[in-house]
């Protein structure tokens, strides 16, 4: 018989992290699931369809900025154990439209490591091209990690 030994430390966490993105009342707007590659590394697969498009018939730029803010976020608040990061600034750069399909979000954490945090991501399309990329700060926030409903390891 295996033994199941529990999750600790770090790979405790970022299934936590995980388990808080999937459990955020947004993500029922957003078909997409959250991966903690490695330490300041995050990677969010999302499907667009036409209810995140704009008049002209492409993906709105609120759902940009949502999938690069979170895959910044996330990449950014693996390397915080204790607290709930708050985003302070965001710059888009958007390259190419989306339509529907499957997106990946790749989140980077660049720097900081104690107040603030500075982390980037990128969205590439199902054909493997970037159509946008985005920089934002994060800052340590009053908010418990361990006080959130969704907060736990799987």
């Amino acid at each position: 018989m295996r033994r199941v030994t529990p999750l600790e430390g770090e790979e405790a966490h970022h299934r936590a992290l995980e388990s808080l993105y999937a459990t955020a009342p947004i993500n029922g707007l957003f078909e997409s699931e959250l991966e903690i590659v490695a330490p300041g590394v995050s990677r969010i697969r999302f499907t667009l369809d036409e209810r995140h498009f704009h008049a002209a018939g492409a993906a709105h730029g609120t759902g940009y900025f949502k999938m690069l803010d979170d895959a910044a976020f996330y990449a950014a608040n693996s390397l915080v154990t204790d607290r709930f990061l708050l985003t302070t600034a965001f710059n888009l750069l958007f390259t190419r439209p989306l339509g529907a399909g499957p997106v990946v979000a790749e989140g980077r954490w660049i720097s900081g490591k104690r107040r603030v945090y500075v982390a980037d991501a990128r969205l590439v399309d199902a054909s493997g091209e970037e159509v946008a990329r985005g920089t934002g700060t994060f800052m340590r926030s009053r908010i418990p990690l361990a006080t959130l409903p969704g907060y736990r390891a799987a």
